[in-house]
């Protein structure tokens, strides 16, 4: 299959991030870990913004000894929590620069009933979407201090698989597990799209994009110590699957691409050329989340959930 000049992106050869900063939710292992890995060895400082501040330090610690003269810092989230939110957005405005906001942390084992948080919000929603929604509107102004800033979704293969009820986004009537994660994603990738429509329309200079890892698993994932150590039995039943999935360290490639790829513009999704895995490349996401009644929608109800007002459209 050809490639387009604008798809011979390289994951193994990064353009420099010297002087750049970049913060990954839910960085201390999978996907977040490798995504920040990856960055750090681009020159990029990287802050970890995670829930468990023991594993940020792990993977923290990781990083540095696969990186020499890393520069690494870990700032407290739990992204179910709104007060932490806020608490984190107002450490992260203070930084000098924000150049990539990577809203990355999320539930991908969701509570077999509906569980609920302090807020009184569906915990997966609230996990994988609602609380990276009030964390973009608290570093909003650090971004636009940022030239060239971006922030970049992560949505998921799960977008394509369930059908949304934008009457039940807290799931009060039909709760699964594998419901309440495929709809988080649905929210999440219409967010980023809606967000970066939003921000063009305010005449602001960031950009949102989104990203998916494909089909990534850790049996198949480089083990890193004290950030990623599968069993025996793990890996030798994930490498059965080696014909439709990869690493999350290649899994994280999408992201990476997103975040910094100069020729990516706000509105661009990234995912693996064979949908579950292979080099990352532009795609064409799920209609769910490229329609706006959905977005708006899931707009509406993004702001009830968190009383955090963002990017408000002119009634004209």
């Amino acid at each position: 299959m050809s490639v387009a000049p604008s798809e011979r992106w390289d994951p193994e050869r990064l353009p420099s991030q010297a002087g750049r900063t970049a913060v990954v939710t839910g960085a201390n292992a999978g996907l977040g870990f490798f995504t920040s890995l990856q960055l750090a060895r681009a020159g990029a400082r990287v802050v970890l913004a995670c829930r468990d501040e023991k594993r940020a330090a792990n993977a923290r610690a990781a990083i540095r000894r696969a990186v020499t003269g890393a520069q690494v810092d870990v700032v407290r989230l739990d992204t179910a929590d709104l007060s932490s939110v806020r608490e984190a957005a107002g450490e992260l405005s203070r930084l000098d620069r924000l150049d990539v906001l990577i809203t990355n942390a999320g539930a991908v084992h969701p509570p077999r009933g509906r569980t609920v948080t302090a807020d009184g919000l569906e915990l997966v929603g609230a996990t994988n979407h609602f609380g990276h929604f009030a964390l973009v509107g608290g570093v909003l102004d650090v971004l636009e201090r940022t030239p060239g800033a971006r922030v970049v979704t992560l949505g998921s293969i799960a977008t394509r698989l369930v059908r949304l009820d934008v009457d039940d986004l807290q799931l009060e009537r039909r709760y699964t597990g594998w419901r309440a994660y495929a709809q988080s994603k649905i929210m999440a990738w219409s967010f980023g799209l809606e967000l970066d429509r939003r921000l063009r329309a305010s005449g602001r200079g960031t950009r949102a994009l989104v990203a998916h890892p494909g089909y990534s698993i850790t049996g198949r994932t480089p083990i890193v110590r004290g950030v990623n150590e599968p069993g025996v039995g793990q890996r030798f039943v994930d490498n059965l699957q080696a014909s439709f999935t990869q690493g999350k360290d290649r899994g994280a490639w999408p992201t990476v691409r997103a975040a910094i790829d100069p020729a990516a513009d706000g509105g661009e999704s990234f995912g693996p050329r064979y949908l579950v895995k292979g080099a990352p490349v532009r795609e064409t996401p799920a209609g769910v989340v490229r329609d706006r009644a959905t977005a708006a929608a899931i707009w509406a109800e993004s702001e009830r959930a968190t009383g955090a007002p963002l990017l408000p459209l002119s009634p004209h």
